[in-house]
């Protein structure tokens, strides 16, 4: 079995520069393997360069080049796993495109406060917000165009983390027939992930980093008070609650995609542009 890293620090669907620098961070953070090779999806940099919103998506030409590189990069190594280190949320969607190719009964496991099912009507810009709606073939066809293989259906989803939605993002998984439970009071428990995860011979887990209680995880979206976003809370979860339900999810389900997304080491950019001023550390 081939298991990839795939580092796709894309920046531009979630509009922030952090999630670049946050993104290779954490290919350093996650444990040493030599067994599982780092391939880097074709992203560039950021410049401070402002982008225009095109059809309700900023940055769209960049967001679909991002996609279709990160296509590429899997073609050709044809891995049987993929472990993808985002960048933000757009980048579960070339992985689990791919990964619902070559498995055929397989289910997502979505890790998140927010249900990312919006589209560019809905009036939020940034990408990362739409890409489960994509996975489904219920988003904006610019992206769901992009994919190879079928569409993911309701019954093959299972949000864990969930917070209150705006009325936009109710009506879609209502309309869609998505079953989920908001979890602003309790947690899904591990009796119910674990019925989802039965029905399925391999599950696709989608974490958001932001799925995480911003006052005792810093390095989330909801950490800075700058930020705004849709309008939508941060996340509820502890490190504790989190490591339990990866755990018993290893456990009982035969992961073959994992994505880390939207992990923001703000104080950590920060120190980094600051040294970067500094004549001696570029000589």
């Amino acid at each position: 079995m081939k298991t990839i890293r795939l580092l796709y620090p894309d920046f531009v669907s979630g509009g922030l520069e952090t999630y670049h620098f946050g993104a290779n961070l954490l290919a350093h953070i996650l444990p040493k393997n030599p067994n599982q090779p780092l391939i880097k999806v074709d992203v560039a940099a950021p410049s401070g360069q402002q982008y225009s919103v095109t059809d309700g998506i900023y940055a769209k030409e960049q967001v679909i080049a991002g996609i279709q590189n990160a296509m590429a990069a899997i073609e050709t190594e044809a891995p049987d796993k993929i472990i993808t280190i985002g960048g933000n949320c757009i980048v579960s969607q070339a992985p689990f495109d791919y990964l619902h190719g070559r498995y055929e009964n397989v289910g997502i496991i979505w890790i998140d406060t927010h249900p990312d099912v919006s589209a560019p009507k809905d009036g939020y810009p940034n990408a990362h917000a739409m890409v489960l709606a994509s996975l489904m073939g219920g988003g904006d066809e610019s992206l769901t165009s992009l994919m190879k293989n079928k569409k993911f259906s309701a019954d093959q989803i299972l949000y864990v983390g969930l917070q209150p939605l705006h009325d936009y993002q109710t009506q879609f998984l209502n309309e869609h027939g998505v079953q989920y439970k908001i979890q602003n009071q309790a947690f899904l428990s591990d009796e119910e992930i674990k019925a989802f995860t039965d029905r399925f011979d391999h599950i696709l887990v989608h974490l958001d980093i932001d799925v995480l209680d911003e006052h005792f995880f810093h390095s989330t979206y909801f950490a800075n008070p700058e930020l705004k976003g849709d309008g939508g809370g941060g996340g509820k979860m502890t490190m504790a609650k989190l490591t339990e339900i990866l755990t018993a999810l290893s456990a009982n389900a035969d992961i073959v995609g994992f994505t880390v997304a939207e992990y923001l080491p703000f104080d950590e950019h920060r120190l980094h542009k600051m040294f970067k001023q500094i004549p001696l550390f570029n000589e």
